[in-house]
């Protein structure tokens, strides 16, 4: 609604008359727009949530996470197998942006092959 951008400089270069410029351009531009279609802008009302909760990532690996008596009962074809899986796994929660999954199957192929 009513942002602002501190630039920090002695003198306005060419880039910053530019940026300026333009942004002045597009303001005058949606304000024009919601004048003809008798829009009144409205400042979003979302809670914040913390992706970052440690509580929840916390409990989350505990689902899935391999004990390291399994690890070591498991025989190294199985071992290679799994690797494949949560590699697959890594790969696509990756690939969707969940860096957070991702981690976890990385870890998880780290203490596979230890």
């Amino acid at each position: 609604m009513n942002g602002r951008a501190i630039m920090y400089a002695n003198k306005i270069t060419n880039s910053m008359k530019k940026t300026i410029d333009e942004t002045s351009y597009r303001r005058e531009k949606q304000k024009n727009f919601n004048l003809v279609n008798k829009i009144t802008p409205r400042q979003i009302n979302k809670t914040i949530s913390n992706i970052f909760d440690i509580n929840d990532v916390k409990e989350e690996r505990k689902d899935s996470i391999i004990s390291s008596s399994d690890i070591e009962n498991m025989s190294k074809d199985l071992k290679e197998k799994e690797i494949k899986k949560y590699r697959k796994e890594m790969e696509r929660a990756a690939k969707s942006l969940d860096f957070i999954e991702a981690a976890k199957f990385r870890d998880l192929i780290k203490k596979l092959k230890e």
